[in-house]
């Protein structure tokens, strides 16, 4: 299949940054990490809550699945509705009701409470990445996106580095149920900042090879979400998500049962992976932009596609970022903690560059009024990935007792889906 976009038959002005549109990018990520600590509380406090609902690794499992099973079902769906209703109200409207759902989780008494409460959170923040995606392609030109989806990729595991400690911190000290009510309160308080930011979000910054109005409204909705560029994307996403799925989910757990550690003791440990999500996210996407720079001021010769849409996938960038997310093939072989968490760091710095890399080369290559749908796509893939992996995942736990034949499946995956993405046919990539 062809890239969905195509060049301009006519000269186009040079893009521009809009006023506020690194602003725009920092509001995107502070709410991606709003939506991280409201997900990721129940992970941090794990334990505690399945000692109190006497859950066990399966059931657990079903719990990550469970939001992620709403997020599949809701991201390519929010994602159009995003591209109607626009990212500013769109992002703000679901950060209210979602906060409310993650409130609410400090009232569960069973675990079919709790599982129903994780599907309304995980259709609740759908809307999350595609409107985040979208503010990002609206505000900012090309040369700078890349760099920008790296700092939006941050809001992940900053959401993930506030959650662990916060969470933890109200756990020890005032119980499970205020730490789920404690933590939801958190995106209330970024609204008033992400309405302000994106109160100049009506026209947006115009790429040098985007095609006409006219052309970009000839291109349907399911042409795009089926087109190679989302296809391939969709492809990667789904074998680099379960190791980071691991990574922020199980980690606590994991500390806990494999290396007898006590709860507390855990929440410093919790702090790298998610670090080191953020470097390779901001670094990755830091290279990948200063190459397309030094194109643009011809430093570099660029190559174009036949849809004259330039290449941005990378291969080397995105050959070292796999082999980093790889690293968790040798975590059972680690003799400490300590290196067991390096090496998880290593698989989410690696991951970090994957999402980033491939969400600049997709977005690249579809219209920007389409943004948020192909953006729903790739969430909806993460989501996939989990709702698959998680509850596998617990019953390895449960019949092996180990986490070893995990570790080493979750550090193999990720191998032939990157070597698809890199192959896809009729994709062309440096």
């Amino acid at each position: 299949m062809r890239a969905v976009s195509a060049a301009s038959s006519s000269p186009r002005p040079s893009a521009t940054v809009r006023n506020g549109g690194w602003g725009v990018a920092v509001a995107a990520t502070l709410g991606m990490s709003v939506s991280y600590i409201d997900r990721q509380t129940l992970a941090a406090i794990a334990p505690a809550v399945r000692s109190a609902l006497a859950i066990d690794h399966t059931q657990f499992g079903w719990l990550v699945s469970a939001f992620s099973m709403a997020y599949l079902v809701g991201a390519p769906s929010a994602g159009a509705v995003v591209d109607r209703l626009g990212a500013r109200r769109g992002f703000a409207v679901a950060v209210v009701i979602w906060s409310l759902v993650a409130g609410a989780h400090a009232l569960v008494t069973s675990f079919a409470m709790l599982f129903a409460l994780r599907i309304l959170l995980g259709a609740a923040e759908a809307p999350s990445f595609p409107a985040a995606a979208q503010s990002i392609r609206r505000a900012l030109p090309p040369k700078r996106r890349s760099a920008a989806y790296g700092l939006l990729f941050t809001g992940s595991s900053i959401g993930s580095m506030i959650a662990a400690p916060l969470a933890l911190s109200l756990e020890g000290s005032l119980g499970f149920r205020m730490a789920f009510l404690g933590t939801a309160v958190v995106g209330l308080v970024w609204i008033p900042f992400w309405l302000l930011m994106t109160r100049d979000d009506r026209t947006p910054v115009e790429d040098d090879d985007e095609p006409h109005a006219s052309a970009r409204a000839a291109v349907p909705w399911l042409g795009v979400v089926t087109s190679a560029p989302v296809l391939r994307a969709v492809v990667a996403v789904v074998g680099s998500a379960p190791g980071i799925m691991f990574v922020l989910n199980w980690t606590p757990q994991y500390l806990v049962e494999r290396w007898h550690m006590a709860r507390l003791d855990t929440r410093w440990y919790l702090v790298a992976p998610p670090l080191m999500f953020d470097i390779g996210a901001v670094g990755f996407g830091w290279w990948a932009s200063r190459r397309e720079q030094d194109r643009s001021t011809g430093t570099e010769t660029a190559t174009a596609t036949a849809t004259g849409v330039e290449s941005k996938t990378h291969r080397d960038l995105f050959g070292i970022a796999t082999a980093l997310s790889a690293m968790l093939l040798f975590a059972p072989l680690a003799p400490s903690p300590a290196v067991a968490i390096a090496l998880f760091a290593a698989a989410a710095c690696g991951a970090g560059g994957i999402y980033v890399l491939v969400t600049a080369d997709m977005l690249r290559r579809v219209p920007v009024d389409k943004t948020s749908s192909a953006g729903g796509m790739t969430a909806a893939a993460q989501s996939l990935a989990h709702v698959v992996a998680s509850p596998l995942l617990g019953m390895s736990i449960d019949r092996t007792h180990s986490y070893t034949t995990a570790l080493v499946v979750l550090g193999l995956v990720v191998l032939p889906t990157s070597i698809a993405f890199l192959l896809w046919p009729g994709m062309r990539s440096r």
